[in-house]
């Protein structure tokens, strides 16, 4: 399989794997994989940033090697550490046959365990692997300045090997909820997209994808639902993935009408605060499904 030439032979693949882009999403998607640039997708948490990546993946037809930041991530989480079980036998293996290792013997490629950015400096292609940083803003300053030689020169470090540079450079996908600003130097590395709430039509659209089986008259009770939940002074509005996640819970209840009671029942699929619930409630189940 080829890397797709125009934008929207890209965006016809991402939609075969369910995930329907906008056409600004599917350049900037198309840019990262011609241009071999990075890409950073910021957006409230829910409007499909990972999942665009995991599409990608799907459409190229390529491994997904997903890197989850968190506070206080450092290299050995990253790049790699050394297998010091197999070192260790090793050693009694030359032990055994009167032999003795020297330092060097033990800290070769062979000694190495791959994390997400060593497995995709060594990925051999022939299409590029999908890199994803998924919230790089939950990392640090100095995981950020980490990332500098990875994203710009398709290339990392290993102190006792040296610098190990990709043969096919992967196509590295940053995704960021926003709860800090990140770096300058960051940025510039990166081309740039904000994924935004989509609107109510391709909510529906792709729910009926995601959800087929709950059929397209509760996918678009939902994403109305979802619309309107989005109104309301919420601590977390529903996004996409809440809008699929609430299809799910309603067809594996047998249920083909989003009725008030209904929503009151599975509003732990959309909702993620009891606080959101206290104010869905005074605000009227019916009011959010158009039945005041």
């Amino acid at each position: 399989m080829s890397l797709p030439t125009t934008v929207d032979g890209l965006a016809d693949g991402l939609a075969a794997t369910g995930y329907l882009p906008d056409d600004e999403l599917a350049t900037a998607l198309f840019l990262a994989v011609r241009l071999g640039q990075p890409v950073l997708l910021e957006g409230e948490p829910g409007v499909g940033k990972t999942q665009a990546a995991v599409a990608l993946a799907a459409t190229l037809d390529t491994p997904l090697l997903r890197l989850q930041c968190y506070e206080g991530i450092g290299a050995a989480e990253a790049l790699y550490e050394w297998n010091h079980a197999r070192q260790l036998l090793a050693i009694r293996l030359a032990e055994a046959r009167g032999d003795r290792l020297a330092e060097d013997d033990l800290f070769t490629a062979d000694f190495l365990l791959d994390r997400p950015l060593l497995a995709a400096v060594r990925h051999p292609g022939p299409r590029p692997a999908i890199l994803l940083v998924d919230e790089i803003d939950r990392a640090d300053d100095e995981f950020e300045a980490f990332l500098f030689e990875m994203l710009g020169e398709g290339a990392v470090t290993v102190p006792e090997l040296g610098t190990l540079r990709a043969t096919v450079p992967p196509v590295a996908v940053l995704t960021s909820n926003r709860t800090r600003d990140l770096h300058d130097a960051l940025k510039r590395r990166c081309l740039y997209h904000w994924i935004g709430y989509p609107g109510t039509g391709r909510v529906e659209e792709i729910v009926r994808r995601r959800v087929p089986e709950a059929g397209p008259w509760l996918a678009g009770q939902i994403a109305r639902a979802v619309h309107r939940l989005r109104g309301l002074e919420l601590l977390k509005p529903p996004g996409v993935a809440e809008a699929v996640n609430w299809a799910r819970a309603l067809h594996a209840l047998g249920l083909d009408d989003l009725s008030a009671a209904a929503a009151e029942r599975t509003s732990g699929a959309v909702l993620k605060y009891e606080e959101d619930r206290e104010a869905v409630r005074a605000a009227g189940y019916a009011g959010l499904l158009g039945r005041a």
